[in-house]
């Protein structure tokens, strides 16, 4: 048991790193190409913090341990939203602008739709033996197109950052970019493995270790983005990392997972779906119709005990 929790906490702090690491060699790399910053913003540092869900889930996908796949890409998504949404209200109120009510919002609440769309018989109770298919897979790397084709027809419109960064040199973005991946692989075939032992040692299902303890460990990055941002004052990056996050993970992870090999539905219910949807509906409804569209601290407050609740309920039922 010793050794498991040794391997999952040494995964953690290799995969957290080498996202870090891998970000800002791919960062420095679009801006060598001459990418905005907006589009850098909206899929390079939202994919580079998504990473550890990447690894973790394809991984562990590959592995066969298809609870753990699908629980930390849930998982993932419902930390974010209320835990880290609501810690970062808790610092500062954090306020939509009038882009991101029109943009990352809906896609947002969307991706969250959809996943329970081809997750199939799960809208009415999914029998354990259910699939997200290889189809299914698919069907979400399309909407991760979309997502990108349309960040970059916002750069095409001129909505993009002009500011000139001096480039780095390309030995150094090969080094980050080398010892980010290596570092992202090799920890995440130790975290996965750690988290498996850890689960079966706890006598807990893949499904529930996944959304709990996996996807609050692989989360990590966004949490410390955004709170950093939030104590700063930069309150919409805190919430736009959040955002793109959610949708990358759905669209993109997800989508490489299931379409490498079928996900198993088995030890999930519709309860971690409906808490799934009800999360971004949330944010949603913050927005859109809460008059001055702010996550003040209060309502940081209810996002946080909304996440408490949830995790008891599923360490209660497991």
């Amino acid at each position: 048991m010793i050794l498991s929790i040794l391997y999952f906490v040494i995964g953690t702090v290799l995969v957290i790193w080498g996202a870090d690491w891998l970000t800002k060699g791919a960062t420095a790399l679009a801006r060598r190409c001459k990418i905005s910053e907006l589009v850098i913003g909206l899929t390079i540092v939202a994919l580079g913090t998504s990473l550890p869900e990447l690894v973790i889930s394809v991984g562990s996908a590959i592995k066969g341990n298809s609870g753990i796949s699908l629980g930390n890409i849930i998982g993932s998504n419902i930390f974010n939203g209320l835990f880290i949404l609501g810690v970062a209200a808790i610092i500062a109120p954090i306020k939509f602008s009038p882009k991101m009510l029109s943009r990352e919002l809906p896609f947002n609440l969307l991706a969250s739709v959809v996943v329970l769309l081809v997750s199939g018989s799960m809208l009415v109770g999914g029998a354990p033996d259910e699939y997200v298919t290889r189809y299914g897979g698919l069907l979400l790397l399309c909407f991760c197109a979309v997502f990108i084709r349309y960040t970059f027809t916002i750069e095409d419109d001129g909505d993009g950052n002009g500011e000139v960064q001096q480039p780095s040199p390309v030995w150094k973005i090969i080094l980050f970019m080398v010892v980010g991946l290596a570092a992202l692989i090799f920890g995440g075939n130790t975290f996965v493995e750690g988290a498996v032992d850890i689960a079966s040692w706890l006598g807990l299902s893949e499904a529930v270790i996944g959304i709990t303890v996996v996807s609050a460990g692989s989360s990590l990055p966004e949490l410390a983005v955004s709170v950093n941002a939030a104590r700063k004052g930069n309150v919409g990056i805190a919430l736009g990392n959040v955002l793109g996050s959610n949708i990358l993970n759905i669209f993109f992870i997800l989508g490489c997972s299931a379409t490498i090999t079928p996900i198993s539905l088995e030890g999930f219910s519709c309860i971690d779906y409906y808490v799934l949807i009800a999360s971004s509906l949330l944010i949603y409804a913050t927005g859109r119709f809460g008059g001055k569209s702010v996550i003040t601290r209060t309502e940081g407050v209810l996002l946080l005990l909304c996440y408490v609740a949830y995790t008891a309920y599923l360490i209660m039922n497991s």
